[in-house]
């Protein structure tokens, strides 16, 4: 089942084009690499995708739904839903355990306290961190935040996960354990993800490479195994 299809989509600000028709699909379970350099629009193509700006032309459809037309409730209602995002520097809140912050989305999509206390361990053990789930985000380390963000971001089984620099603030060993994580919960769960990078490192975890160039995709690589 194609997870996300990207159809000629368009974005311009102030008349100033960075979106020029740019067009692609993930499977369910596909992973690909975003790259490009700044300024390629790589970062307002994974806002479109996710529901936070919207396309001058084209249409983003994900798991059979066309964001088109969606007003902000309804938009809303699918990052809570359907497509979660993992960022570069976390964005966990501050005055929240790990297992705090992993349960929140939860709240926001209106499940029942029991069914949330019920899925709370099992999402803190697949990222390894049943023994940090009280911890503040002032106590963990650069990886264990990664962990809490990743476990807040499978909290509602999404069919598509948007990770913009998932190892961007992580050294080089913690980054490569944060990738593993990332291909096996994929792999497990059935989760397509497009990982906006900078590293060439993060392909080897990818079925593919996109590279993005003026607002144009102008290669989509299948990745070499």
């Amino acid at each position: 089942m194609i997870a996300l299809q990207v159809s000629k989509v368009t974005k311009s600000y102030d008349k100033d084009p960075v979106l020029r028709g740019v067009s692609f699909s993930l499977e369910a379970g596909e992973r690909a690499a975003l790259m490009g350099p700044s300024g390629s629009g790589k970062s307002t193509l994974l806002n479109c995708i996710g529901g936070i700006d919207r396309p001058d032309e084209g249409e983003i459809t994900i798991q059979g739904r066309s964001l088109k037309g969606m007003d902000e409730n309804e938009l809303c209602q699918i990052r809570r839903s359907m497509v979660s995002t993992v960022f570069q520097f976390f964005h966990l809140l501050p005055t929240l355990t790990a297992a705090e912050n992993i349960e929140f989305p939860l709240q926001l999509s209106g499940m029942e306290e029991k069914e949330r206390r019920e899925l709370l361990p099992s999402l803190i053990e697949e990222v390894g961190l049943s023994h940090r789930s009280h911890a503040m985000p002032h106590e963990l380390s650069g990886g264990e935040m990664q962990r809490v963000a990743i476990a807040r971001a499978l909290s509602i089984r999404p069919k598509l996960i948007l990770a913009d620099e998932p190892t961007g603030n992580l050294d080089s060993a913690t980054g490569e354990i944060i990738l593993d994580l990332l291909e096996e919960l994929s792999e497990r769960h059935g989760i397509a993800m497009l990982l906006v990078t900078h590293s060439p490192g993060v392909t080897r975890i990818c079925d593919r490479t996109l590279e993005m160039q003026d607002g144009v995709l102008v290669d989509q690589s299948t990745a070499v195994v």
